[in-house]
């Protein structure tokens, strides 16, 4: 039985409480199911007293950060993970908080971070240079306030070297998970996966998750376009019928969608069709094959791949898994 590991997991005022309560929930079950106190757990947070987080929930700390290392005895911490919150993107970090950071991240065995946390860490400056991962709608903002830093968007989690980052929420437990299986094997992160009714391998990457608009359709030229097109999925929407529905050349239109959405009209296209189609799934009504024909797929398996490509999960198996269950 390997010695025992001390998880550390930071709680800033506002979290996400599953982001903490799942993670640790995995190492308590691990625990369990080892027959031994293999994790000992503490809650990090910056001063003393309890930690609000979004629900209302008041968390104590075990380790308050305020608390000068040199004047009492912490304990070594294994596993560092920082918990995200709904407003992290946005909040002003205290220096003390990143500091400690700083100085400790890199004494651990491994550190990283469940959903929002990650930009703790990149404010620390502990992801330049490194590949990560991030809640799909925090990704973009990550990347481009951050821009040493690689985002992988799709990704449940990443790991790169000592760190280790998970996507939104409940992919924290699924980080966690990770983490048990490679400190106590598989067999026992399997069976804490049966215990907690999780996933052992989540099929998928979380794009399948996403509610963006594809792409965003911005005040400018091409809005009533992108509308239209949403609209009218199962039209023959090639650059010439676009560029003379919108008054222009197919070389404007094109030089168009690559200034105003990033993209070549096919490729937005192709989005908002498995958009359409991502809805139909949806409500169980139609098959994956009729799906293909409503939103202007030639055939299922150009279908089926452009789904794929864009979702990372065929098309039947989003059915499955979704509907009635989003809208």
């Amino acid at each position: 039985m390997p010695a025992s590991r001390n998880i550390g997991l930071l709680a800033i005022e506002g979290v996400q409480l599953l982001d903490v309560s799942g993670p640790l929930d995995v190492f308590a079950e691990a625990n369990r199911q080892a027959g031994a106190e293999i994790y000992h757990l503490d809650l990090v947070a910056l001063g003393r007293g309890p930690v609000r987080a979004s629900s209302g929930v008041r968390l104590m700390p075990d380790i308050v950060i305020e608390d000068d290392p040199r004047a009492r005895k912490l304990p070594r911490i294994h596993t560092l993970l920082v918990a995200g919150a709904p407003h992290a993107a946005d909040a002003e970090m205290a220096p003390a908080l990143l500091d400690w950071l700083r100085r400790v991240a890199p004494t651990t065995r491994r550190y990283g971070s469940v959903c929002s946390g990650a930009f703790l860490l990149a404010e620390a400056g502990l992801l330049d240079g490194r590949r990560i991962t991030t809640h799909w709608a925090d990704a973009d903002a990550l990347a481009a306030r951050f821009p040493h830093v690689t985002v992988d968007a799709d990704a449940i989690h990443v790991r790169d070297g000592k760190l280790r980052t998970a996507a939104g929420v409940t992919a924290g437990m699924d980080l966690a998970l990770s983490l048990v299986e490679e400190d106590l094997g598989r067999d026992i992160a399997m069976r804490v996966a049966s215990q907690l009714v999780m996933f052992f391998r989540r099929p998928g990457g979380q794009m399948q998750f996403s509610r963006r608009e594809t792409p965003a359709a911005n005040r400018s030229a091409l809005q009533e376009l992108q509308r239209w097109v949403a609209a009218h999925p199962a039209e023959p929407h090639d650059v010439p019928s676009l560029a003379a529905r919108l008054g222009v050349s197919p070389r404007h239109l094109s030089r168009l969608f690559q200034e105003e959405v990033g993209v070549t009209p096919a490729s937005w296209v192709e989005g908002a069709r498995v958009a359409a189609a991502r809805q139909l799934l949806e409500e169980g009504i139609i098959a994956p094959k009729q799906a293909a024909a409503a939103c202007g797929f030639t055939n299922i398996d150009t279908f089926r791949r452009a789904f794929l490509r864009v979702v990372g999960v065929t098309p039947a198996d989003y059915r499955k898994r979704f509907v009635g269950v989003l809208g």
